[in-house]
């Protein structure tokens, strides 16, 4: 069977593709294959071994060739007609008096599709706009409305992290995600501190999210009053990396038990009798000092793209 291999297209696209014609190729190679109507260029990032599981619901199609001299000319030039059509294509859009964000303009390696990536907050009528495009450009025109998430993809970018973003390096589809993610997670309830430059929830709030679930199974609530082979206190809260509950005693001293050291079966409430008070403020409040934002912002965050 052939080699088989992730192949980068423009936008951080990336789709399987097999060297059935057995080419010498290399990671970051540019490479000519087989679209579904003529030919397109994209990058080599990857060689799937054969044992891999991939998701795809067609045969890859074919990698022709290695990109010759003359051929990584035409994907400059390519390149150069794309920021230029862009252009172009906003005052056609504009001159048509379409509610539209045009995002970027990708073209087939071989002309023979360009294809006008845009976001709307309504569905367009660009029946017109495509004639137009079509008679000036002399090729087949295809319109694809995408999610924000998508947008924030084809731009890239770098996180709050400092890391270029999950969706343009590594990630290959999107995951729902909502704020009980950053709630399990003991997270500030922020809009600016949840969410990505797509104004969603952040990718990598999903990345932990079963780690924090387990560990919190495997504790009482903070807040509660608890007996311990060290002592007895209230659990301010639960340290997710060292798996440690940190209680705070009638003296006001801290220490840390993991959840093995913890007797639930005499696990009390405030209201047994018991000379300690519960902090006003403890190290499990921290968080709730950032402002947080009201119901109705945390719903918009919450509602599903429509990508």
């Amino acid at each position: 069977m052939a080699d088989l291999f992730l192949i980068e297209f423009k936008g951080h696209r990336k789709e399987y593709f097999l060297n059935k014609y057995y080419h010498d190729i290399n990671k970051n190679d540019n490479v000519i294959i087989q679209a579904e109507r003529g030919e397109d260029a994209g990058i080599v990032k990857q060689q799937i071994g054969s044992d891999a599981k991939i998701n795809t619901s067609s045969r890859p199609r074919s990698i022709l060739r290695p990109a010759s001299e003359e051929d990584i000319a035409r994907i400059k030039e390519i390149q150069e007609q794309e920021a230029q059509y862009k252009k172009e294509v906003i005052r056609i859009i504009r001159r048509h008096g379409l509610v539209m964000k045009v995002v970027d303009v990708e073209l087939q390696f071989d002309g023979n599709k360009m294809t006008v990536f845009f976001t709307a907050d309504q569905r367009v009528d660009f029946r017109a706009l495509v004639k137009e495009l079509a008679s000036a450009y002399k090729t087949r025109i295809e319109m694809r409305q995408i999610g924000v998430r998508d947008e924030a993809r084809r731009v890239g970018g770098y996180g709050i992290c400092g890391k270029e973003q999950c969706c343009s390096s590594f990630l290959t589809k999107f995951t729902p995600i909502s704020t009980q993610d950053a709630r399990v997670q003991d997270l500030p309830l922020n809009p600016s501190k949840l969410s990505g430059n797509c104004g969603r929830l952040l990718c990598c709030l999903k990345y932990e999210v079963d780690i924090y679930k387990q560990t919190k199974s495997k504790f009482p609530h903070p807040g509660k009053f608890v007996s311990t082979i060290k002592g007895e206190g209230f659990l301010e809260r639960v340290d997710y990396f060292r798996e440690e509950a940190i209680i705070k005693n009638s003296e006001g001293e801290i220490f840390r038990v993991s959840a093995d050291e913890i007797n639930k079966a005499e696990d009390r409430q405030e209201t047994e009798a018991s000379s300690i008070a519960i902090p006003e403020v403890s190290a499990y409040d921290e968080s709730k000092q950032i402002e947080a934002a009201s119901e109705e912002e945390l719903k918009k965050l919450d509602e599903p793209d429509s990508d």
